[in-house]
């Protein structure tokens, strides 16, 4: 029975709508952009890197920056303070970097009684076992850092084209930003006049 001031029409043979089935469509699309936002959330590295000062300029004071290395461990240019430092920004799709980083970890090691720390940035990738296993492939052991919002690459003037490499002295000024690829012996000259003459062998 129908009471007074209450009716409603209703087509033979038909049933009202529930009023939760037509707010349905609206729930499926919150749960979906949850869905999708909490996605996002797992694929994306919870540490980025920060960087006060900038743009680097040769003779000016490099752009300071904290990261964290492959392992998950808190890496800072501060901590290269006093030391002689080559900053390497690559990537493992970088076809040139995969030929380079060998030669600058021998340059590292001929040139490391001098004080001479490479830090080898990569360029915007988020997968730290990925890093880890190229460069092990390469043979390579650099002090590896992550940039993967590219904040660091941003202040060193790095937005397209790899490898690139900047040279600075003890007391942290930009000696030389070197751009695109060079060869080993150039590299190693342009350590040598930065990091001073390495050690000859007896």
């Amino acid at each position: 029975m129908i009471e007074p001031g209450r009716a409603r029409d209703v087509l033979p043979g038909t049933r009202p709508v529930p009023r939760w089935a037509l707010a349905l469509p609206l729930i499926v699309v919150i749960a979906a952009a949850g869905t999708a936002a909490a996605l996002i959330t797992v694929g994306r590295s919870p540490r980025t890197a920060s960087v006060s000062g900038g743009p680097a300029r040769v003779g000016g004071i490099a752009p300071a920056f904290s990261s964290w290395d492959l392992s998950g461990k808190k890496v800072s240019l501060a901590d290269f303070k006093g030391h002689p430092v080559l900053i390497t920004f690559w990537a493992t799709w970088c076809t040139a970097c995969q030929a380079e980083l060998p030669e600058l970890q021998r340059i590292r090691d001929r040139y490391q009684s001098t004080g001479l720390s490479m830090l080898a940035v990569n360029y915007r990738e988020t997968n730290s076992d990925r890093m880890s296993q190229y460069l092990a492939g390469l043979h390579v052991d650099l002090d590896a850092v992550i940039d993967p919002d590219g904040t660091i690459a941003s202040a060193y003037g790095v937005d397209i084209g790899l490898p690139i490499n900047v040279l600075l002295d003890r007391q942290g000024t930009v000696r030389q930003i070197i751009i695109g690829v060079v060869s080993s012996a150039v590299l190693e000259t342009d350590v040598g006049q930065v990091a001073g003459p390495a050690p000859t062998s007896p």
